[in-house]
């Protein structure tokens, strides 16, 4: 939320009550970068002003959302905006419908979902020849309405023939592929990069905003069945992953192992 914000109504008879569209804006303010991590929001009497609200109403969106995780307060000095950076794990390979509803409202926007001749990238990455007719979707996954992740995805059609059936708004492509062709194998790469245009455009942000760009291969029944680039807003997420440290290194030989 910037210095100004719109006047709400004044009664709660509407379909949405005050502290709930006191509580959505405070979180759409978040969510599109408006208030950063760590960012101090105003006052409860300075949202009082601005928002048209009572103090009553006010302090229990805040209260609310402070307990939800998106805000945190340090006493004597105000009402902070959490941490609540999304973790990417490169070992898992999570729903991301799953991963949303745990922290809100999912949306989807299917962008694109058809057939199409593969480019000589897309060709090599899913070792077939290039001009060979494959499966294209681009999807823009929200939470609370906020673009959150944008999936390039292309699909081997050996792999899943019945790819273009699917209505990606009810069942992502994860949900569904992890079913019609089983992992046998994954592959991902990550990097950091500066969105080009199109990202720009389907995530609402502009071309200074870091991001994480994930690649992801999967194998099914030993052919490569999809690779998708997965776009996040670098505010949004962290990576994080955990291993044994031990496993499959050589061991310090004990005195009994001695000859």
């Amino acid at each position: 939320m910037s210095d100004s914000m719109p006047t709400l109504p004044s009664d709660e008879a509407g379909s949405t009550p005050l502290y709930q569209q006191v509580k959505d804006y405070v979180r759409h303010s978040i969510l599109i970068g408006d208030w950063p991590v760590d960012h101090r929001i105003p006052s409860e009497s300075e949202l009082v002003r601005l928002s048209g609200a009572s103090r009553m109403t006010v302090h229990r969106a805040l209260r609310e959302l402070k307990d939800d995780g998106w805000l945190r307060r340090v006493q004597g000095q105000g009402t902070f905006v959490a941490d609540r950076r999304t973790r990417l794990d490169l070992l898992e390979i999570r729903n991301i419908a799953d991963v949303i509803r745990s922290r809100g409202t999912y949306g989807c926007d299917v962008v694109l979902h058809e057939r199409s001749l593969s480019p000589s990238d897309v060709a090599e990455e899913l070792e077939t020849k290039r001009g060979t007719d494959l499966f294209h979707s681009r999807l823009v996954h929200r939470l609370d309405g906020a673009p959150f992740q944008l999936e390039d995805r292309w699909v081997n059609p050996a792999a899943a023939p019945d790819y273009l059936g699917v209505d990606l708004a009810r069942q992502t492509p994860n949900e569904y592929l992890m079913h019609a062709a089983p992992l046998s194998e994954v592959e991902h790469r990550l990097e950091a990069v500066l969105p080009g245009p199109v990202e720009q455009a389907l995530l609402g942000i502009d071309r200074h905003q870091p991001c994480l760009l994930l690649h992801r291969r999967t194998w099914s029944g030993g052919r490569v069945a999809s690779r998708a680039w997965l776009t996040h807003p670098g505010d949004r997420f962290y990576l994080a992953t955990r291993f044994a440290h031990d496993a499959g290194l050589p061991r310090s030989p004990k005195a009994e192992d001695m000859p």
